[in-house]
């Protein structure tokens, strides 16, 4: 039987959505602002390390769970998946900061893009080959 990996990273990439989400909440809260980010410096960095996870992770986990079920190998799969861990991770702690490490969201970026492209190029590649 086939290992199926790519819903377990799926799980670790949802917690950290919801810790992400529960973090915005808990400055606007704090902040006293339901809306927008009043020009709420902490908040602004919380809303866009949340959005910023939005925007990337589901896209980049779908194009994994193609590769996945076009039988792309099992190893690749994980070094994919952990690659995007990493730079998710280093992305909400890098830019979260008021003092913001850029080379951490610069690292953050190239993983999460490599990624991403990565993912794509050998899924087109099980059609091609």
């Amino acid at each position: 039987m086939t290992m199926v990996i790519i819903p377990a990273y799926a799980a670790l990439f949802a917690l950290i959505f919801t810790f992400l989400s529960a973090r915005t909440i808990r400055i606007r809260r704090s902040q006293q602002v339901a809306v927008g980010t009043g020009g709420n410096a902490l908040l602004e960095r919380a809303v866009r390390v949340h959005g910023n996870f939005a925007e990337y992770v589901p896209i980049t986990l779908i194009i994994l769970s193609f590769d996945e079920a076009r039988l792309v190998s099992p190893i690749l799969l994980h070094i994919l998946c952990i690659a995007l861990l990493i730079g998710r991770v280093t992305h909400a702690v890098g830019v979260a900061q008021p003092n913001e490490n850029f080379r951490l969201r610069v690292t953050a970026m190239i993983l999460t893009l490599n990624t991403l492209a990565a993912a794509s190029i050998i899924l087109l590649a099980t059609y091609i080959f």
